[in-house]
């Protein structure tokens, strides 16, 4: 039988997953990758960079039923590379890992939403929107 965990130790897992972002002395960032997402987040990064996303102090809300839901959205910033956006590493300051993710557009479903997945030199770029879900089993 699976494990399953209570409301109140979902929301801490979640929270201490998120708050990780916030404990390298400044603000954390989210990195765009082209490309595989890696096998788990203590795997080497694949992919071309194609922007960097520097996050608020905190980088996230506190968690509800298991979501905490990024803060400060829309962000933005541009394009350092041309590709297609498919996954994303968020870190904190120290460029500690925390977790990857999916990318899609927005109200497409992946963990960080962006205006576009069509990433270009110079061009502006936005994070419509954002969560890390800790599930319950």
């Amino acid at each position: 039988m699976a494990v399953q965990l209570s409301t109140a130790v979902q929301n801490a897992m979640c929270n201490a997953a998120v708050d990780h972002l916030d404990s390298g002395g400044s603000n954390g960032t989210i990195k765009i990758y082209s490309g595989t997402q890696p096998a788990n987040a203590n795997s080497a990064i694949t992919g071309t960079l194609l922007a960097t996303f520097t996050l608020d102090l905190p980088a996230f809300g506190s968690a509800s039923s298991g979501v905490a839901t990024l803060s400060a959205v829309p962000l933005s910033t541009v394009g350092l590379a041309a590709g297609t956006a498919t996954h994303f590493r968020a870190a904190t300051s120290a460029s500690g890992t925390a977790f990857d993710g999916s990318v899609t557009v927005t109200a497409g479903g992946g963990q960080i939403e962006l205006n576009t997945t069509t990433v270009s030199v110079g061009v502006s770029l936005e994070i419509t929107a954002g969560t890390f879900t800790q599930p319950a089993a």
